[in-house]
């Protein structure tokens, strides 16, 4: 049995979802990486700066990087996704996986976890997952994957699907490796979303915003969510949360819609934040913008499923 504090370097941090998941299953954090500057001033802001290195992770040296037991990475999902142009590989995006397999072939951890938008299984046909399949068989490690929801796996009100890729060097901890069970979901959307407090006007839709008199028309339930996607004002089925997406920042009329005491709003960052299982202490730094909170929030992770699966992993590693 082991008795010391198992170690995580984590690769395109972005706001430190999968790091706090690892930190709260008992890990040490000692290295991580992210060249977004947003997402780097947050992440410090929350976990401070002694070990985040803001850089381009290609100009980033390999041997540089502390000894870790596990090396994680929520590699950027853009180029797999659904919602965007799906060019996988040929994306410099999706090329970024291959820095992935440039890390591994130098540090070699015990175990490596990655996370992605669940059409990445089957994106191109499957081609995609099979490269990244192959380039960790060929390093030597045993793979185990599972597509999981946050409403199934989290017991977070959010319909977001994400498969989780966890491999090891070690054939009898993959063996022994399982993915958690799914469990109920017993936290409601509106033990998350606060609709008995007036917010800041901004985020109201005002008598003469563009989308108002179709919002005014269908936006009736206050149990539910809206969302506006491009055939219209559409609500969320079985009364959770539609995915938070990266796009929330660029497209502000995509956050999540509901009607309140006091008018029709946006969900706010805050609740976003918890709509991603992040607790209630963690912050944006002062100087964030509405829409930058919104990006970095879609782009990261939801925190209770990233914590279940790093639990499964400690498991098996600490029964050396």
């Amino acid at each position: 049995m082991r008795n010391k504090t198992l170690k995580v370097a984590s690769m395109f941090a972005g706001i430190g979802g999968i790091c706090l998941g690892f930190k709260q299953a008992g890990f040490d954090i000692v290295w991580a990486n992210d060249k977004e500057a947003d997402a780097v001033a947050t992440y410090k802001h929350n976990f401070g700066d002694s070990y985040l290195i803001e850089d381009d992770i290609k100009k980033i040296d390999p041997k540089s990087i502390p000894d870790m037991e596990v090396l994680t990475a929520g590699f950027p999902c853009q180029a797999f996704s659904i919602m965007g142009k799906q060019k996988g590989f040929d994306d410099p995006r999706g090329n970024l996986f291959f820095e992935i397999a440039r890390i591994v072939d130098v540090k070699r951890p015990q175990v490596i976890f990655l996370e992605n938008v669940a059409n990445m299984i089957k994106h191109d046909d499957g081609k995609t997952f099979l490269v990244i399949y192959n380039a960790l068989v060929q390093f030597g490690y045993y793979i185990k994957y599972k597509v999981m929801n946050a409403t199934e796996y989290g017991n977070i009100p959010q319909h977001r699907e994400r498969i989780f890729i966890v491999a090891f060097l070690d054939y009898e901890m993959c063996h022994r490796f399982s993915f958690p069970e799914a469990i109920p979901l017993e936290k409601k959307l509106f033990d998350i979303i606060d609709s008995k407090t007036k917010h800041s006007e901004c985020y109201y839709y005002a008598d003469n915003s563009f989308h108002f008199k179709d919002l005014q028309r269908i936006v009736k339930d206050k149990t539910a969510l809206y969302k506006i996607n491009d055939s219209g004002v559409s609500a969320k089925r079985n009364y959770v949360s539609p995915t938070l997406m990266a796009n929330m920042g660029t497209y502000p009329d995509r956050v999540p819609i509901l009607i309140d005491d006091f008018g029709i709003r946006k969900v706010t960052p805050k609740e976003c934040l918890e709509l991603q299982g992040f607790p209630s202490d963690y912050n944006f730094p002062n100087g964030t913008t509405m829409n930058g909170a919104y990006r970095q929030i879609g782009n990261s992770v939801c925190v209770p499923v990233i914590r279940r699966i790093a639990e499964e992993i400690e498991k098996v590693i600490s029964a050396i």
